[in-house]
């Protein structure tokens, strides 16, 4: 029987639709479905919700470099946005950008001092190499469908201290969702916790994702002293070949539901120093010590309901090891604030085998015990909602009959080649970038721009921004020619800006459309 517990999230806490989302569409179809997503789930919905990029541009990133542009070229540091990632990102195409509305490091994808982002892997697939996600000093931040693997503290090369997933320093309102984190092994091998959070993080998700083959699945809170985390939640997640810390709570409170634990190897759900966990409706199998308090005196709590102990040993009780079973009873009691359903823990096995990872196609559990694919919600910002957005944008191309002007242009290269209709002429620049723009005697209304190079030079054209020529705002920003979608801007002068290429790119066509 399914347990009776509140109603399902109201998906209006946390309205986030990133194949609709307002801003730079890049078209390609797997894109769309890649990125449709449901709502933040847990306590990530709480103060005042998470939405990461919701409302914002979005712009394709396929090097960590290109992640840490998109973040530089907001007009803010909270201004939203969304980055749809594509690719392998390592050291090598992970370098330091700088910016007013940014603050990155190489070799490490860093989300410093920013708000309202949406990281979210689509297509073929995003995968982090050796690379650790850094959240620092941030809110209101959303990673999705992504896997990271392999990051290391020691050895070479390194990356976020170690740890795939790490927050620390005044974050709030994280919700990290069917993700794939992984390592090769444990501290003597280099390598730290999955998805670790300290130093005053709090209000943070982590649903639908598989951790594995680590020494440690993660934390909350450094040290028995550092308590100024908590309010999280870990809800259909796949732990296995996990050593410990699945996950090890140091003050605070977590809400632990419907995770399938195999392979445990020393401890799980380590709660000391005064953390206190609810822990619902779980699968542990062919593991040891799935819960209490462990490697210390500092005791910590539990309340416990629904869970299911699959071939569980446990260690005798000492001075520093105080397991939950083997008749795991509460010693807390632990209100939730926000509503949730629970799958029976019998068909957890099933359900998070179904859902948990990277490129699962977003499924959900539909709170009784079956996957489903949550429906985008259309952004309500959004003017052009549709998320099968074509590759060729309708209506009539305004650049036709306008003007243009740019940077210097190469020889036998002209700036009205990119607005008379003609694929077999061309503008390009006198170096690797430059900038082409399209012009209006009166203000005319822009929302959708696109980019067509030149034949044979497809693939050319690397980073770019695309610029409101009256007031110098950058619009949005991404890789790759093609067609993209702007919040609609009434403007006399847009220019694309190329800031980086693999050759010499050449613009056939700059077409602008009202939308």
């Amino acid at each position: 029987m399914r347990r009776p517990v509140a109603l399902r999230l109201n998906a209006a806490l946390a309205t986030l639709a990133v194949a609709a989302a307002t801003g730079v569409v890049l078209s390609m179809p797997e894109a769309a479905s890649a990125a449709a997503t449901g709502s933040a789930t847990g306590y990530a919905t709480q103060n005042g919700g998470t939405t990461g990029g919701a409302g914002g541009t979005t712009v394709r990133a396929t090097t960590g470099t290109a992640i840490h542009t998109a973040l530089c070229n907001r007009a803010t540091s909270s201004t939203p946005i969304t980055i749809q990632v594509e690719g392998t990102i390592n050291h090598g195409n992970t370098a330091k950008v700088s910016g007013n509305s940014c603050n990155t490091a190489a070799g490490v994808i860093e989300l410093k001092q920013i708000s309202n982002v949406t990281l979210v892997g689509v297509g073929s697939g995003a995968v982090f190499d050796q690379l650790g996600i850094h959240i620092r000093e941030s809110s209101n931040i959303i990673i999705q469908n992504v896997t990271v693997k392999n990051v290391k503290k020691s050895g070479s090369p390194t990356s976020n201290g170690g740890d795939a997933i790490g927050m620390e320093s005044d974050v709030r309102n994280v919700w990290v969702d069917h993700t794939t984190l992984e390592a090769s092994g444990g501290e003597s091998e280099g390598y730290d916790g999955l998805f670790d959070m300290k130093d005053n993080t709090q209000y943070v998700t982590l649903s639908y994702s598989t951790l594995r083959n680590s020494g440690r699945g993660g934390l909350v809170g450094s040290s028995e002293t550092e308590l100024s985390n908590g309010y999280i939640t870990y809800h259909h997640n796949l732990y296995e070949n996990i050593d410990s810390r699945a996950p090890l709570l140091r003050g605070g409170i977590a809400h632990i539901y419907n995770n399938y634990y195999v392979k445990l190897n020393e401890s799980g759900i380590n709660s000391r120093a005064g953390a206190r966990a609810k822990v619902d409706n779980n699968y542990f199998k062919d593991s040891k010590d799935v819960l209490g308090t462990f490697y210390t005196d500092a005791a910590g709590y539990w309340q416990v309901s629904g869970n299911t102990f699959d071939n569980v040993t446990w260690s005798a009780k000492g001075s520093e090891n105080n397991p939950a079973g083997p008749d795991p009873k509460s010693n807390t009691t632990v209100s939730i604030p926000y509503s949730y359903s629970l799958d029976n823990a019998s068909c957890v096995p099933a359900i998070v085998g179904a859902t948990a990872g990277a490129n699962k196609g977003l499924k959900v559990s539909d709170g009784s015990c079956s996957p489903t694919t949550p429906t985008p919600t259309p952004d309500p910002t959004d003017p052009t909602p549709d998320p099968t957005d074509p590759t060729e944008p309708g209506g009539t191309n305004l650049s036709i009959g306008a003007g243009s002007d740019g940077s210097s242009k190469a020889s036998g290269s002209s700036y009205g080649n990119v607005r008379d209709g003609d694929m077999s002429t061309y503008w390009s620049p006198a170096g690797s970038t430059g900038s082409i723009s399209i012009k209006w005697g009166t203000a005319t209304s822009v929302s959708k721009v696109n980019i067509r190079e030149a034949s044979g030079s497809t693939g050319t054209i690397g980073s770019w921004r695309l610029v409101n020529g009256d007031t110098g705002a950058v619009l949005t920003s991404g890789t790759g020619a093609g067609a993209v979608t702007v919040p609609k801007t009434s403007l006399k002068k847009i220019t694309f800006e190329i800031t980086g290429s693999s050759g010499t790119p050449k613009v056939a066509e700059f077409e602008t459309y009202a939308g």
